[in-house]
C-alpha cells in the first residue's frame, strides 16, 4: 500500500523539550534560590529528570491524572510533602520559565513545510491533549496537522500497538499506509514497526547505532523528504493522493 500519512512524535522530535526543560528548570531553581541546595546544575537536573520520568510513567500507566503527575514531580524533586495548592504554585512558577524557553529544532519547520504538499500529517504523543494542542499553537505549527492524538484521548500510550492503530483508524487509514517518526527507538520506532507502520527513528544524538530490522534511522529531519521520495517510495508530489 502507498503511504498516505506521517504521524509525528512531538517532544524531542519537533519540539526541543529537553533543551527547553533544562533552561526552564535551571532558571526556576535559581529564582527560587535553591539551586545550590540541590547539588548545583547537573545534580539538580538529574534529580529533576528522575522525578519527571518516575511520575510521568505513573501517568502513562493510568495511576494518576496529568495534574497529579505534575504535583508528584514537584514533591518527588523537593522531597517535601506539599499540599496540592503548594505543589501547584511551585510547578506553576517552573512552567512560566519552561514555557518562556519553548523552541522548535531548526530542522522542524522546514521538514513540515516540505512534507505539506506530499502527505497528510498528524501528531501522536504520549502527553496530554490539551497540553500538546497549546504547545503546537504557541510554536506556530498547529496548522500543519489535521489531528493531534494523545494517550489520554486514545486510552493507550506508545509503544502499545493500540496507540498506533487507534491513530491510524481515526485517520481512516491502515497501518501500512502510515509512517511514524520519533526520537525514541523503543517507544516510537519499535512500537510503530510492531504495529505495522513504517518506522523512522530520529537519532538526534547521532549515535550512529545500526537500527533493528524494519526501522529506518535518520540523524536530522532534513533527511526525511529524501527518505520519503527515495527509500520508502513516495512519488512526485502530483502522484500522491
Amino acid at each position: 500500500m502507498p503511504l498516505r500519512a506521517v504521524l509525528w512524535d512531538l517532544d524531542d522530535t519537533l519540539f526541543d523539550y529537553t533543551g527547553s526543560d533544562r533552561a526552564g528548570v535551571l532558571r526556576h531553581l535559581r529564582t527560587e534560590g535553591i539551586l545550590d541546595a540541590y547539588g548545583g546544575e547537573e545534580v539538580a537536573l538529574e534529580r529533576w529528570r528522575t522525578a519527571m520520568e518516575t511520575e510521568f510513567a505513573r501517568f502513562l500507566a493510568g495511576e494518576v491524572g496529568f495534574l497529579d503527575h505534575r504535583r508528584g514531580r514537584t514533591r518527588t524533586f523537593l522531597g517535601t510533602p506539599l499540599s496540592d495548592p503548594e505543589a501547584d504554585a511551585w510547578f506553576g512558577r517552573y512552567l512560566a520559565h519552561y514555557e518562556a524557553s519553548w523552541a522548535l529544532f531548526p530542522d522542524s519547520a522546514p521538514a513540515l513545510a516540505a512534507l505539506a504538499p506530499l502527505v497528510r500529517q498528524a501528531v501522536l504523543s504520549n502527553a496530554a491533549t490539551a497540553n500538546q494542542e497549546r504547545k503546537l499553537a504557541a510554536l506556530g505549527i498547529r496548522t500543519h496537522f489535521e489531528a493531534v492524538f494523545c494517550a489520554d484521548g486514545l486510552g493507550h500510550a506508545k509503544p502499545a500497538e493500540e496507540a498506533f492503530k487507534g491513530a491510524c483508524k481515526a485517520l481512516g487509514l491502515t497501518p501500512d499506509e502510515v509512517l511514524h517518526i520519533g526520537d525514541k527507538l523503543d517507544i516510537d520506532a519499535l512500537g510503530a514497526r510492531d504495529a505495522g507502520l513504517t518506522a523512522v527513528w530520529l537519532d538526534r544524538a547521532g549515535t550512529g547505532e545500526e537500527p533493528p530490522a524494519g526501522v529506518r534511522r535518520i540523524a536530522s529531519l532534513a533527511e526525511l523528504p529524501e527518505l520519503l521520495h527515495g527509500v520508502i517510495g513516495f512519488g512526485a508530489p502530483s502522484t500522491i493522493r
